[in-house]
């Protein structure tokens, strides 16, 4: 194939945000901000070469939305305060120099958190798993205090100021991160979640959450800037987690999403097998079944720097867009090395060991293999 023809790089018309190619950067936790949460000049650098390396757009890593319960681990990034917004205006600024649109992923850990010692979730069941080493944490998780109904408040509003920070900083718009095990997913998973107020039992109830910080955005956000969602079966510390009713229940969430008008829905594949971890046994994937049902700007993920798989989720309309993690962190400069047919420079797991930081990606940069 020749690639200057592939779909990755074929323009998306996007209303006011229009895409150069079909190239995301996938969020990746980085454990490289301060301990005050704070963007550094490293991490400057670093979403700064997705930006020339050709990719069209760049979810950041997940940043903290409270200071109370939300952080996920040491040196996460955060958006609750002024402070937090000064620090990511020149990364915004610099990535937006060279075209790709800039969108901040807002999460909260909940009960998946390796920063609290005491932490919190729609219900009180122990997390699966252990904590993940590179991100700081060792041993198991911690049982959460189920939320009260002010605590939920409060997580709400917690997402509804980082989205205006996010604003404040120059984001071209937010994700929210609903997927991977983390409190938005956590509110959505049957097992999770068995509350018996208006956030628990049915589909609609578990998703409400969700709805309602989509709607609490919007309205102190301008029409322009984007309100996205991140969704998953699989989590972080349960990669083969499915739900029991598999296309049924995909059905049911993305009815709920498709009410709430996102303005787009990135399906998350945590273990980069697209084919084998995506598809139900009616031969249709979560994205093309988001695509049908919401007709939003769809998010493909899952291993997509193999050319043939992402071929596939465009040609066939599972999505619009598709994002790319380890290549991306392997090689900043991936669009434009595949565009010209230059080898990527590989993933290795040792990028991720023993820490996830931005070390090994800036170690490309300041050797020079990444295009300008």
């Amino acid at each position: 194939m020749n690639t200057a023809k592939h779909p990755i790089f074929h323009p998306l018309p996007w209303s006011a945000h229009p895409l150069k190619n079909r190239l995301v950067v996938a969020p990746m936790s980085r454990v490289s901000a301060t301990a005050e949460g704070l963007a550094t000049a490293e991490m400057e650098a670093y979403y700064t070469a997705f930006a020339r390396g050709g990719f069209s757009m760049i979810i950041t890593e997940g940043n903290y939305t409270d200071e109370v319960a939300a952080k996920g681990y040491p040196h996460q990034p955060g958006l609750t305060t002024n402070a937090h917004a000064a620090s990511w205006r020149p990364v915004v600024k610099q990535v937006k120099t060279h075209g790709a649109l800039m969108i901040a992923q807002l999460m909260h850990a909940g009960a998946l958190s390796q920063y609290y010692q005491e932490t919190i979730a729609p219900s009180a069941i122990q997390p699966v798993g252990v904590k993940m080493a590179q991100y700081g944490g060792t041993g198991a998780f911690p049982f959460p205090k189920a939320m009260s109904l002010e605590d939920i408040h409060a997580a709400k509003e917690g997402f509804v100021n980082a989205a205006r920070i996010a604003l404040q900083a120059g984001f071209d718009g937010v994700e929210l991160h609903a997927a991977n095990g983390y409190l938005l997913d956590q509110f959505l998973t049957p097992e999770l979640n068995v509350r018996d107020d208006p956030y628990g039992g049915s589909t609609g109830n578990r998703f409400r959450i969700v709805a309602e910080i989509i709607q609490a955005i919007r309205a102190v956000a301008p029409a322009h800037f984007l309100v996205g969602i991140r969704l998953s079966e699989g989590k972080v510390n349960d990669l083969r987690y499915r739900w029991k009713d598999g296309a049924a229940m995909a059905v049911e969430v993305l009815e709920e999403v498709s009410k709430a008008a996102p303005d787009f829905i990135h399906i998350a594949v945590q273990s980069g097998e697209w084919e084998r971890d995506s598809f139900y046994s009616n031969g249709a994937s979560y994205a093309a079944l988001a695509k049908q049902i919401t007709g939003r700007v769809i998010i493909a993920n899952g291993g997509m720097h193999q050319l043939t798989r992402a071929a596939r989720a465009l040609k066939e309309s599972h999505a619009d867009l598709v994002s790319i993690g380890k290549a991306a962190l392997a090689d900043p400069a991936w669009p434009l090395h595949t565009l010209t047919g230059t080898p990527p420079r590989a993933f290795h797991p040792d990028m991720l060991w023993p820490e996830a930081t931005i070390r090994h990606t800036n170690e490309v940069i300041k050797a020079g293999l990444v295009a300008g």
